[in-house]
This record gives structure tokens, C-alpha cells and sequence, in this order.
């Protein structure tokens, strides 16, 4: 398996970026390319003593595409970009699969404009797993679209649909669509067309979900459009760190609390766990012909092995030939 990282997409890049990469290599055998400064990458590895089990191939270039460029200058401007090179990697087939922490909006361009689209998509959508009480759920898309159509969101019920059976082994995927009640009469028309076209999809569709069930993991799969799932992210990762925040507090507000803490200290580690973005991984991209998997911007190196685990993964079960199967289908 051969997977080409991005080294400078990230706040903690490159260093981060290529200790993951090695815990992969030597975790899965797999071969990776990195791209970005040859010779600060070398350096990294030589003073971390990094390893690399597998094949190691470094793709020299010092543009970097930051979080406040353009995403649409990826192709021009930053055609020779650490970013821009790792997808000409895999567009050209010299790489099985796609790993970045930088701008999502220049992974969507990437993906859709060099990797492109798997033909009948409308549009790619990034699909997140999320953690909750009866495990991770998935919500899409999480930002590659503001604006969607009616069938935009049908497609991204099948593909969600698909990726959940196929990559997380879950065998008949409940979906459902974000919505500000359960009836099939709530919403804007975008909700009410969507409703009606999911009800016919190939997908096992349980109709509409309010935001409060989201963290319940009352669905496999949420189905949004990229605006309204990007705020439903963010309000999850912000409630999520403040509600830890405000348990640490409380535990340290007395001799009794602090001793209390002592005997469930483990519990609260094991809970934090629970609801640690980097053991997911990252998203994918999903509707593009090759495996892309776009990590979280502050992730450190165990997210980056992780989501080099999930690009595996995802290109293993051969998810973007069901998909196309899928489409047909419906």
C-alpha cells in the first residue's frame, strides 16, 4: 500500500506530520511518500530517530499552501506546493492514497479538480466520525459544501451509507437527515426534496434528526449540508472541551473533591479517550476516485497514524468502486 502525507498541512507540521508517518510505516508496512522540504524532513527523522518499515520516498518543494491562501490557488499559484504535488501523486496512480492536515477548502479543490470526481457525483463531501455514547457516528458533510441541492444530499446518504458498511464493518447503516424536527414536514424545501429522495435511495433511511440526538449516536450516519455541519462540529468539539474543563474544575474546588477525583481518575482518562478526535483519525472525501483523507488541522502524530490507517483502509475495501455500484442503483 503506498501512501503519499502531505509533511507541511498542519499547525504541528512538518514534525508531527512525519513522526505519524513513521508510527504507520512501522505500525502497517506501508510504503509512504512525503512531501515538502527534503532537507528539513531528513533532519526531523535523524533527530527523532524515526524509522521507516516500510519504503520511504521524499518529494522535495518549499511552497507550502497555508490555512489563509486561496483554496482555488492550489492549482496555479501552488501548483508546486507540498499539498498540490502529494495529489498529483495520486492522481497519476504513483500513490494508492491521500493524507493532509492542511485547508480543507484546498483538499476539496485537490480532490475534485486533480484526483476528480467519481463520475454521476455532483459533488465530494467530507465525512466525519464523531464519538458517542453507543460509538462514532458519522456526520456529512462537515464543510466541503455550503450550499447544496436536494440530490447533493441524497448522494452523500448513499455514499455515508456505503463507507459505514464497507470501512467501519457496520452492516445495514441507519441515515439519517439533520432537520428541526422529526416530521417529514419540517425544514426549508432543501430538507422537505432531500426527505423525499432519501426515502426511495438504496439505504436503510430512519427519515429526520434533531441536533440534540446527534450525540447520542441515535443514527450511523447524519446527513447535512457542509454549512450546517460545520457549525454542528464545532459546537460539538467546543461543548465537548468545555464540559472536561468544567469537570477539572469542579474536581480541584476542595480537598474533598480532589480526593474524590483520585479514586475515578481512571474513569475520566478512559472518557476523555472516548472522545479523542485523534484515535479517529480524520475524514474523508468521499465521491472522489481515489481514497483522500483530510486529518484535523491540530493533529498530532497518533492522529496522523490514524488516519494513514484509515486511508488504508478505505482503499482496501475498494468503497469507490461500491459507491459508483451504488449510484447505478439508485
Amino acid at each position: 500500500m503506498r501512501v503519499v502525507i502531505d509533511a507541511y498541512g498542519g499547525d504541528n507540521a512538518p514534525l508531527e506530520i512525519v513522526k505519524g508517518a513513521s508510527l504507520a510505516s512501522n505500525e502497517y508496512g506501508c510504503e509512504i511518500t512525503l512531501t515538502g522540504d527534503e532537507t528539513e524532513i531528513k533532519r526531523i527523522i535523524a533527530e527523532n530517530n524515526l524509522s521507516f518499515m516500510g519504503e520511504l520516498k521524499i518529494i522535495h518543494t518549499n511552497d507550502v499552501f497555508s490555512m489563509h491562501d486561496d483554496p482555488t490557488t492550489l492549482l496555479k499559484t501552488h501548483s508546486e506546493s507540498s499539498m498540490s504535488l502529494a495529489f498529483k501523486e495520486l492522481s497519476e496512480d504513483r500513490a494508492d492514497a491521500f493524507v493532509s492536515a492542511g485547508s480543507t477548502g484546498a483538499i476539496v479543490v485537490g480532490g475534485t479538480l486533480i484526483a476528480k470526481r467519481i463520475k454521476g457525483i455532483k459533488r465530494p463531501a467530507l465525512a466525519g466520525m464523531i464519538p458517542s455514547p453507543k460509538g462514532n457516528y458519522m456526520l456529512m458533510d462537515m464543510g466541503a459544501n455550503a450550499e447544496c441541492r436536494p440530490e447533493m444530499l441524497e448522494q452523500f446518504g448513499i455514499m455515508a451509507s456505503v463507507y459505514l458498511k464497507n470501512v467501519e464493518g457496520i452492516e445495514n447503516p441507519t441515515i439519517g437527515l439533520l432537520n428541526i424536527g422529526t416530521e417529514d414536514t419540517k425544514g426549508t424545501e432543501l430538507q422537505k426534496e432531500a426527505y423525499a429522495l432519501l426515502e426511495k435511495a438504496p439505504i436503510n433511511f430512519i427519515g429526520n434528526v434533531e441536533s440534540r440526538e446527534m450525540p447520542k449516536g441515535e443514527c450511523d450516519a447524519v446527513i447535512t449540508d457542509g454549512f450546517t455541519g460545520n457549525i454542528a462540529l464545532k459546537l460539538i468539539e467546543g461543548t465537548a472541551i468545555t464540559f472536561f474543563k468544567l469537570i477539572k474544575k469542579s474536581l480541584y474546588k476542595s480537598l474533598k473533591n480532589k480526593l474524590a477525583a483520585l479514586v475515578i481518575k481512571k474513569d475520566l482518562y478512559a472518557l476523555k479517550g472516548m472522545m479523542d478526535s485523534s484515535e479517529v483519525g480524520g475524514a474523508p472525501l468521499l465521491g472522489v476516485k481515489k481514497p483522500v483523507i483530510k486529518a484535523h488541522g491540530n493533529s498530532d502524530a497518533k492522529a496522523i497514524k490514524n488516519a494513514v490507517r484509515q486511508a488504508i483502509t478505505f482503499s482496501e475495501t475498494k468503497v469507490i468502486d461500491k459507491i459508483s455500484e451504488n449510484l447505478i442503483q439508485g
